[in-house]
């Protein structure tokens, strides 16, 4: 199963040196959520070959424009291109104001249903629950009320092992059954446990994705041993008074935070516009996190 992030944008504040304001796309298994919607990300969808119309769930987490400041135009280009089916939007309680007002002021009533849901930054709270996924919200420490979320993989059945099945003669009708922890009962009467006749399923993957927040313990908890984790690197440490300032982070700070946690992977991003090369904000991250990648435009990285 496909679990994996495109990065669509990876500025902090303003587009630069060819690097977009934030935004993200999360596939799961063929299912497209997108993680804040930054100026020009309808732009770079098209860029990377994803239809806007795919995308079911989209997912703000603060209400800065270089957060947001892409949403109205995705959600007007889906409406003029025809979209029938919902579209699920998450995000503070005012971002709700916004859309309606922009829509009253500019007489358009949309094709299809937008179901809006209004997240919190005072505790974690599962905002999302499909057959594979659970998505949670939870608080970081910005200027303005922000949320980081998590995407947690749902524990898949087992595989059934073949070349048993095929031993044994099983009906093909009867392997649903066994996945889903039913026994086998042969023609002759033996009775085959459906744990012998299964393969284990990998263990969940799980996805954590930190906005824009000053280094705190406040939201450590709720990203513990996550498999990728996403963390804003704003400055490097000599500016670790600007970024407590701006409450953001540092890439030596974001490496920390990743060790702490016990996270498996760490990409790092929203990079401050002082920074056209990003090497030194890598090798400053990798000096207490060595699986630290950058955030990378057009790049894909598996969960």
């Amino acid at each position: 199963m496909r679990f994996e992030v495109l990065i669509l944008g990876s500025s902090s504040a303003t587009p630069i040196y060819g690097r977009h304001p934030t935004a993200q796309l999360i596939n799961a298994n063929e299912q497209l959520y997108l993680v804040d919607c930054g100026e020009g990300t309808q732009l770079q969808l098209a860029k990377y070959g994803i239809k806007g119309n795919r995308i079911k769930h989209i997912f703000i987490s603060h209400l800065h424009g270089d957060h947001y400041l892409g949403l109205i135009g995705l959600i007007s280009s889906m409406h003029l291109v025809g979209r029938k089916d919902e579209l699920f939007l998450y995000g503070p309680p005012a971002l709700k104001e916004i859309i309606d007002l922009h829509f009253v002021h500019s007489q358009t009533v949309l094709r299809y249903p937008l179901r809006f849901r209004a997240t919190q930054d005072q505790e974690e709270e599962v905002i999302l629950e499909t057959d594979m996924l659970r998505v949670s919200s939870f608080p970081l420490d910005h200027r303005i009320p922000c949320t980081g979320f998590r995407f947690d993989e749902k524990q898949r059945l087992p595989s059934i092992d073949k070349e048993k099945a095929a031993a044994l003669g099983i009906p093909g009708a009867y392997l649903p059954l066994i996945k889903r922890g039913h026994d086998y009962s042969a023609p002759d009467g033996t009775v085959y446990r459906w744990q012998d006749l299964t393969i284990g399923p990998p263990a969940p993957r799980s996805y954590a994705y930190c906005s824009d927040t000053v280094r705190t313990d406040r939201y450590l908890p709720h990203i513990q041993h996550v498999d990728l984790l996403y963390h804003e690197a704003t400055f490097l440490h000599d500016m670790v008074e600007r970024a407590l300032d701006t409450y953001h982070t540092t890439a030596l700070q974001a490496g920390q935070v990743a060790e702490l946690v016990g996270a498996k992977k760490l990409l790092i991003g929203h990079y401050s516009a002082r920074y056209k090369d990003l090497k030194p904000l890598l090798d400053e991250s990798r000096t207490v996190f060595d699986a630290t990648q950058l955030a990378l435009e057009g790049n894909w990285y598996n969960i």
